[in-house]
């Protein structure tokens, strides 16, 4: 026993206890504890007061903000749970009363009778009859039936039937055909037939202006033969029709309207912007059997192109060489 008591003091001086025993060491242990409660409520007191010392309007109205916020996001939750409940209710008595509308319709249809149906009908047929509708007519359903394809489906109901879609007529044409130009071209000889000329001179075409003097030299081998004044008009038709050309070529292999030799006014615009104006001669071909042949190389047909100082010129096989000049200014 003496032993026991031995050990159990020495736990308790080992815990810190002291030397007294286990009752007064208890009875220390809860004053202490009580010490410490008050201690620590007297700091929780203390650290409340500085928190309410410590607030400014600016917190306080932050505080306050943050409520009426609160309350006004709760009050919106309401309206909406409010008006949610609302959209249900509606939905719910709609869906009643479609309910209860087909239940009718089918309770109705049900409960009919033979006699009404057949009422219903002769109804139904003696109105038909007073618009003047016939019995055979009373009895089918009206349907509604085209007559035919649209217009602007009738090729593609052709197609689709294996038929040939109908051509489209002809709409008139009010364009130039050339007839009266030819009417207006058209020159009438002697023995009373009409020679239609092959060329008709450009809106652009225009008499060379008298500072300009340009002739044109007929060779045969070394010799002159001819001199023509170009100058003179604004378009020289060579060939072998005397009725119509400007300058005769009797030779065999010149077509009888086989060239044109053309003054035309022509418009380029110098490096300061300006337009510069002058008449130029050109030279075209009529589509002539032979051609044509300007410094050795042959003219393209029914093509302008344009003549210098000192060309060379030849119509078809002949071996005469026309030269054209342009003399020198005074």
């Amino acid at each position: 026993m003496g032993s026991d008591t031995a050990e159990g003091d020495s736990r308790w001086r080992r815990r810190g206890y002291g030397d007294s025993d286990p009752e007064e060491a208890g009875e220390r242990k809860r004053s202490r504890e009580q010490s410490d409660d008050k201690y620590s409520r007297r700091n929780r007191s203390q650290e409340r007061d500085h928190r309410r010392r410590s607030r400014t309007p600016d917190s306080r109205r932050r505080r306050s903000r943050s409520r009426d916020t609160d309350m006004r996001k709760e009050r919106d939750r309401e309206r909406d749970r409010g008006k949610g409940r609302e959209r249900d209710s509606d939905r719910r008595r709609r869906r009643e009363q479609t309910e209860d509308s087909e239940s009718g319709h089918r309770h109705r249809r049900r409960h009919r009778s033979p006699e009404d149906d057949s009422s219903r009908r002769h109804s139904r047929r003696g109105h038909r009859e007073e618009n003047g509708a016939d019995d055979a007519d009373a009895d089918r359903s009206v349907v509604r039936r085209r007559r035919g394809p649209l217009a602007s489906q009738a090729d593609s109901f052709a197609v689709s039937t294996g038929e040939e879609p109908e051509k489209p007529k002809e709409k008139p044409n009010f364009g130039n055909t050339g007839l009266l130009a030819a009417a207006s071209n058209a020159v009438a000889t002697a023995d009373g037939t009409t020679i239609t000329l092959k060329y008709h001179e450009p809106p652009e075409a225009r008499k060379p202006p008298p500072r300009d003097e340009w002739r044109l030299f007929a060779f045969k081998g070394q010799d002159i033969i001819d001199t023509i004044e170009l100058s003179k008009r604004s378009c020289w038709l060579i060939g072998r029709e005397m009725a119509v050309v400007d300058l005769p070529a009797e030779h065999p292999s010149i077509s009888k309207q086989h060239a044109v030799i053309q003054f035309r006014y022509t418009e380029k615009r110098n490096e300061f912007g300006d337009k510069i104006g002058r008449v130029k001669p050109y030279l075209i071909d009529l589509e002539s059997a032979n051609g044509t042949k300007l410094n050795n190389d042959k003219v393209p047909d029914s093509r302008y192109l344009e003549l210098r100082d000192k060309d060379v010129i030849q119509f078809g096989l002949s071996t005469r060489e026309y030269v054209l000049m342009l003399a020198p200014k005074q």
